[in-house]
Order: C-alpha cells, then structure tokens, then sequence
C-alpha cells in the first residue's frame, strides 16, 4: 500500500472542507466524527464493542458541534479504532485490505488541522505571514518585573461594597 496517498487525502479533505465558512465547517466536521464513529459497526469485528465505540463517537460529535478540539479528539479516536481493525483483520472496506491501515494514516492528517482550529488556506499563509513579520519587527524587550510592595493587597468584592469581608454588618452605634 502506498503510504503517501492517505495523507493527500487527508489533505485534499481539510481543503474542501476550508470552502466552508464557520461555523458550518466546524458542524460538518463534527458529523463527519459521527459517521466515522458508525463506520464499522456493520463489520461487527469486536461485537458489542462497536456499539459502545459508536455510542462514545455519538458523544464526541456532539461536543465538537461547539470545538475544534473534540472534532480532533475525535479524529485521533477513529484512528486508534481503524489500527485495531487492522490489526485484527476487519478492514472499513472488506474488499480492500489496508483500507483502515490507511484511514489510520489519513485521520491524523485531519486531527492536526482540526487541532489548528480548521482554518483556511488563507488563514494559515496569514497567521505564518503574521508571525513571521511580528517576529522580524519586533524588538527584544526585557521586561522588569517590580515587587510586590507589602502594603499592596487584593481587594475583594465585599471590601469594595463597604461591607466586611466575614458578611456580617456592624451593628448602628457602635
């Protein structure tokens, strides 16, 4: 099998899916979780532990509906599930017997771009050519750090009101 393939799709995968716009990208992505998680449940290669492996991903895409981070969790999850498959000899594609060892290399491709928070092409040529710039324009500034005088203390919320800090109001008079 060649090895290279699977990660140009992952790569071809993270750039379609950049031709959406957010939040959408991130929401499709985390169906997509969803679906990988289902993916082998019709294989039945380890029994009752494909519902649970399915119920767990079923959790995960709903968390990544809201963060890139889950989406990628979920990424990484799928591909230590395609290595068990392979290894057991229950490929995603029963016609093709690599096929989870390649979904095992492509998934890290996506996990790292979702990890990035799924940006764009353009997104990422702007943030390396921001950093980049920042950094050659920049001058090293050391910043000295003055201690803290004693008599500098927080003031909690119950101080700023007026009242005591145990709650307790004195009583009028005295």
């Amino acid at each position: 099998m060649n090895l290279v393939s699977p990660v140009i799709v992952g790569i071809i995968y993270c750039l379609l899916m950049a031709l959406l716009e957010e939040p959408h990208r991130r929401r499709l992505n985390a169906l997509m979780v969803g679906g990988a998680g289902a993916a082998y449940l019709s294989g039945g290669g380890f029994g009752p532990w494909e519902i649970l492996f399915t119920a767990l991903m079923t959790y995960i895409a709903y968390r990544a509906l809201d963060s890139w981070a889950f989406v990628g969790i979920g990424w990484l999850l799928h591909t230590a599930w395609d290595i068990a498959h392979h290894l057991k000899g229950h490929p995603i594609l029963p016609f093709f017997h690599d096929s989870s060892l390649g979904c095992a290399i492509c998934d890290p491709v996506i996990a790292l771009w979702c990890f990035l928070g799924g940006p764009s092409p353009n997104a990422l040529v702007r943030r390396r050519f921001r950093r980049s710039r920042t950094q050659r324009t920049t001058p090293a500034v050391t910043a000295e750090r003055t201690p803290t005088v004693a008599s500098e203390r927080r003031t909690t919320g119950a101080e700023v009101s007026g009242r005591p800090a145990n709650g307790v109001t004195p009583a009028a008079g005295g």
